[in-house]
């Protein structure tokens, strides 16, 4: 963890000295110019991590006119518009493996542009979910800009409904909440549905340390 923060640093320190070194020679364009070559360097190309995730789609929008506040008939036709878009493994299957739901949790650059992945471009990016939620006890570097998962299947049970809410929820919390902060994990196909699934095993199944 601590190697990898060392990389991201030394890669933004090494942009900085490059804009500062250009604004003290070149031209404003030249600053610009550096700046967005810099900026479009960071995207890859595909799984939504190019320069077209930048382009709002219409729940976005939605979201944005409202300032996150829509009213009660759009937030409606957006919950309506998200839940129809929600993609469900192809077994059919919403509860998987909950230790490669661990490994999902627990790691991954989620959101995070390109030049920061330590990785080959097409590996699984994972969820990051520690990062905005508690998890297992044991784990004491976590986010708290999300409610607590620790215990999750253990308050709310294994039932069909609480599975498939789970599910959904991760896919895309707008499903419940018009205009969340939540990622679109599954629509954005930041996580495929196996992914979700273990995810889902991970929060749910009794045997998971999370809820332990």
């Amino acid at each position: 963890m601590i190697r990898k923060k060392i990389v991201i640093a030394s890669t933004l320190a090494a942009a900085v000295v490059a804009l500062a070194g250009c604004a003290a020679s070149g031209t404003p364009q030249d600053v610009q110019a550096l700046a967005d070559q810099t900026f479009k360097a960071s995207f890859l190309p595909g799984k939504g991590q190019d320069l077209t995730r930048l382009e709002q789609d219409q729940t976005q929008i939605d979201c944005s006119v409202s300032k996150a506040a829509p009213s009660e008939t759009l937030a409606e036709t957006i919950k309506a518009r998200v839940a129809k878009s929600i993609v469900y493994p192809a077994d059919g299957k919403l509860m998987g493996d909950w230790k490669a739901g661990a490994k999902v949790f627990n790691d991954g650059f989620a959101y995070r542009i390109g030049s920061f992945i330590p990785s080959k471009p097409d590996a699984v990016r994972a969820g990051n979910c520690y990062a905005c939620h508690q998890g297992e006890a044991k784990e004491a570097a976590y986010g708290n800009m999300g409610s607590s998962l620790q215990h999750w299947g253990k308050i709310r049970g294994q039932s069909e409904p609480i599975v498939k809410y789970t599910y959904e929820k991760i896919y895309n919390a707008k499903a419940f909440n018009a205009c969340s902060a939540m990622p679109r994990l599954g629509h954005n196909q930041i996580l495929s549905p196996k992914h979700i699934s273990d995810l889902v095993a991970y929060l749910v199944s009794p045997d998971s340390p999370l809820n332990k």
